[in-house]
This record gives structure tokens, C-alpha cells and sequence, in this order.
């Protein structure tokens, strides 16, 4: 007799093939599932994405409880993150890289999301108006290795000093596609208490259900 979790994980394995492979970043490590996200959203939404890393949020079945979030960092908690968080300076360049075995082109940005309010902290980092277009014959470079550079004051300075609270989120959205895809890297950033106290003050945008920034939409 089959047992309930070996027929979950057949289910997941039938389901991977038709939705396997869109993208991810690779470097520096991004938040992967665990035993929080699996109280928060299923063990099979963690199951989909342990079989399938590039899996788009729309593909992953998350559970309907009110404790998890799709659209933040595809459910992903930093509770099963905190040997990955990242330690950077103000003003440091920080390289990506990224796999996109199967791109679907639309809008792109890689942004510092504080993920206790939900909402995009200063103004994006970097931003791609047109990304991954799979009617190219080749990617260009820069869709897979591209560096952001973290700012040396403001609202970043002031509210990423606490392990958990800021990420780099990198958001894709396929447009043909209708599917989204993120990776977030958890970070801190360590300043001096002169540089701290000089940090400028003010809000972030707030991210729209969709995981997108409210204010930086952008369509060809």
C-alpha cells in the first residue's frame, strides 16, 4: 500500500517535467523552502519547489493560510535562512549571477525589500525594462552575471541593520508567460553608529500583491 507522503511525492515528480526549468539566481545564496515555509504554506508548496528550484510562484500549490505570503520571496522564511544571510557595507558592489534555462521576456528589477512591511526600501537597485526575451538567439550577458551596488546613506542604512528584516530581491515577470519569479538574499548591513545616525529617514514603496514595485512598473 502506497503511504499519503510517497503519493504527494509521485505527484510532484509527474508535475515537474511540464513546469521545470525558468529561472533562478545562483549567487550570492538565495532563501531556500523549509520546515517554516512548510508550516506556513505546505509541505507540498515545499515539496514543488525542493523538485523544481526555477518554478514559478503561479505553479507552486501554497496552502490558502493567511501565514504565508506567495509573493514574497515565494514563501521562502528567513527562520530556514539565517546561515545564508549575507554581511555588506555601504556602498558595496555586489555580484549575481543567474539561471534561466527558460526565459520568457518582460520587466525586471533587483531591489532591497524590507520583509517585515512588505515594501521595496529607497528606489530599486537595478532595473530591466525588457528581460530573458526567448526571442533572442542568445541572452545577452548581462541577463545572467549583472552586479548591484548597495547605497552609502538613506533609508537602506537605516532599516537592514537587523538579520531578517532586508533582503535583495531579485523580481522577474514573464509577460507572454503570466509568471513570476523571485529569489531574495537575506542581508545586514554594517555601518559605523556616525554613518547609522547620519542615514537619511523616509518610506519605501509598497510592493502590490503581485510582489511588484507599486510605483516601477514599467511595459514595453
Amino acid at each position: 500500500m502506497i503511504q499519503p507522503s510517497a503519493l504527494v511525492l509521485l505527484a510532484v515528480s509527474l508535475f515537474t517535467p511540464a513546469a521545470s526549468a525558468h529561472g533562478e539566481i545562483t549567487s550570492p545564496p538565495a532563501r531556500l523552502p523549509g520546515p517554516a515555509m512548510a508550516q506556513a504554506c505546505g509541505q507540498q508548496a515545499v515539496n514543488a519547489v525542493l523538485a523544481d528550484s526555477t518554478m514559478p510562484i503561479e505553479s507552486v500549490p501554497f496552502s490558502s493560510s493567511s501565514s504565508c505570503n506567495p509573493f514574497l520571496c515565494r514563501g521562502a522564511l528567513f527562520a530556514d535562512n539565517a546561515s545564508l544571510l549575507q554581511r555588506f557595507t555601504p556602498g558595496q558592489t555586489i555580484p549575481f549571477k543567474a539561471s534561466i534555462p527558460i526565459p520568457h521576456e518582460g520587466p525586471c528589477n533587483v531591489s532591497v525589500v524590507n520583509t517585515q512591511t512588505n515594501s521595496v526600501v529607497g528606489q530599486p537597485l537595478l532595473v530591466f525594462d525588457s528581460y530573458a526575451d526567448e526571442r533572442l538567439a542568445r541572452l545577452p550577458a548581462n541577463n545572467t552575471a549583472f552586479s548591484v551596488t548597495l547605497p552609502t546613506d538613506g533609508e537602506v542604512l537605516k532599516e537592514c541593520g537587523a538579520p531578517g528584516v532586508c533582503v535583495l530581491q531579485w523580481f522577474w515577470f514573464g509577460e507572454g508567460a503570466r509568471q513570476t519569479y523571485e529569489s531574495c538574499v537575506d542581508f545586514v548591513v554594517e555601518v559605523s553608529t556616525g554613518v547609522q545616525e547620519g542615514a537619511a529617514q523616509g518610506g519605501g514603496e509598497k510592493l502590490n500583491k503581485c510582489g511588484r514595485v507599486g510605483k516601477r512598473r514599467q511595459r514595453r
